[in-house]
């Protein structure tokens, strides 16, 4: 999905061709908000004029080309006298506002039991705070435009449901030293990056790990992997190197990334000195 400026300094997100879902959903809820307009007799001007948006943006909303958001729905409601109705489809609204990919990782995220990750460059999203989110997308070359970073992080935040989860699912994660020692965003974002590990890290369904920069052996030098298993025995893998980080549910292919995340986990620092190495950082910055 693309990010557009419209009328009134008003950003949005539009919809993406290729996401048959999100398409469906938001050309119902435009259609729906369209009727309703022409019901009462109101034009679209006016109509953007009552709820403080662009007459262009009116059209593209009803016309099932950008996504309204939860305030645009609320004020439509009001104008419209609607009972409630058009507010409420902020349910559906909201579970396709995130890209395609990202819902679809969430999704295998919050019915997986165990999660497994080892990440090399950065801090997993699972576990960054929102200003380090904010700081790492921002990063980016070519960079991302404001709105689309915010979407970006919005995104990544979501996906963090999975510590609320009950029952609450196995994860595990083993970071490498050289990320925990880089202070993306300044000090203070950097400070509160760590004290959000370290919080996770002492939940009781949680193991994290860290790669120390001085191990002599190291079995994850072909890059991040991240094993997802589910209740029913499957399981998915992605990895980087020979696997390219395509979803991979062969058991021959889990079964080398099951020995290659559990070798690297052997060969980093045991939970309690990670924490204890966390914390001398911390008491570093």
């Amino acid at each position: 999905m693309t990010v557009e400026t419209g009328e009134q300094g008003e950003t949005g997100w539009e919809v993406d061709p290729d996401d048959e879902w999100g398409v469906a959903v938001i050309a119902t809820v435009g259609r729906q908000l369209k009727l309703r307009r022409e019901a009462v007799g109101m034009r679209a001007a006016d109509f953007g004029e009552a709820v403080g948006y662009g007459e262009d943006l009116v059209y593209k909303v009803e016309g099932g080309k950008r996504i309204p958001r939860q305030e645009y729905l609320d004020r439509a409601d009001a104008v419209l006298d609607a009972g409630g109705l058009i507010a409420a489809a902020w349910e559906d609204v909201k579970r396709v506002r995130y890209p395609k990919r990202v819902r679809e990782l969430g999704k295998l995220e919050g019915k997986a039991v165990e999660i497994g990750l080892y990440e090399c460059h950065v801090i997993p999203g699972l576990l960054q705070t929102r200003e380090h989110a904010r700081a790492v997308i921002g990063a980016a070359q070519p960079p991302y435009s404001p709105d689309d970073v915010e979407r970006m992080v919005a995104a990544r935040l979501a996906r963090q449901s999975v510590f609320e989860r009950t029952p609450a699912p196995a994860l595990s994660f083993v970071l490498e030293e050289g990320p925990l020692r880089r202070p993306i965003g300044g000090t203070m974002v950097w400070r509160e990056q760590l004290e959000r590990l370290l919080e996770v890290g002492r939940l009781h369904n949680v193991v994290l790990q860290v790669m120390p920069t001085g191990c002599d052996t190291h079995s994850g030098l072909d890059g991040r992997i991240e094993l997802l298993k589910f209740p029913d025995g499957t399981a998915v893998g992605r990895s980087d190197g020979a696997f390219n980080s395509r979803a991979l549910t062969e058991p021959r292919h889990l079964r080398i990334l099951e020995l290659r995340y559990g070798t690297i986990r052997a060969q980093a620092l045991s939970p309690g000195e990670s924490l204890a190495f966390i914390e001398q950082l911390l008491g570093e910055t």
